[in-house]
């Protein structure tokens, strides 16, 4: 019986030695003086950093690569099923394999429209819900 369980024992000892190792190794390794100055630098490549490391980034930026990640996997989805589909035609499951195939593009559109109806594939939205400071004069502009 502890034969059965001899594969899985190794592999957690081995997980927990390729966690502690590196922590050993970059103890004994690491310089313990000399930890200011150029060392708390950003980048230690010879170039000094402009400005905070701190930017903050536009959120669009984020969005617009999610919404393409989830799209381009999706899609990637579709090669399998174009690969065996003629399998599915020989065997009589055509029409299935073509419905199943056109509900999930049906549910692709749908999330295309949300995203085009919330407008978060523009780049730059002019429409604000909660007009207010600097960009309270954008409403006014859009309701005139």
């Amino acid at each position: 019986m502890y034969e059965d369980f001899s594969p899985i024992i190794i592999f957690i000892l081995l997980a927990i030695a390729l966690v502690i190792l590196p922590l050993i190794l970059q103890s004994l390794m690491s310089p313990k003086h000399n930890k200011g100055g150029d060392k708390l630098l950003s980048y230690e490549c010879g170039e000094l950093p402009e400005g905070s490391a701190w930017v903050k980034f536009n959120i669009r930026f984020y969005i617009i690569a999610l919404i393409f990640i989830i799209f381009d996997v999706e899609v990637i989805f579709m090669f399998p099923w174009a690969v065996v589909f003629q399998e599915f035609v020989s065997k009589g499951l055509g029409l299935l394999a073509f419905v199943e195939m056109m509900l999930f593009l049906i549910i692709l559109l749908v999330g295309f429209a949300y995203v085009w109806v919330k407008s978060d594939l523009d780049w730059v939205k002019m429409k604000l819900k909660y007009g207010y400071g600097r960009y309270g004069h954008l409403k006014k502009n859009e309701e005139s």
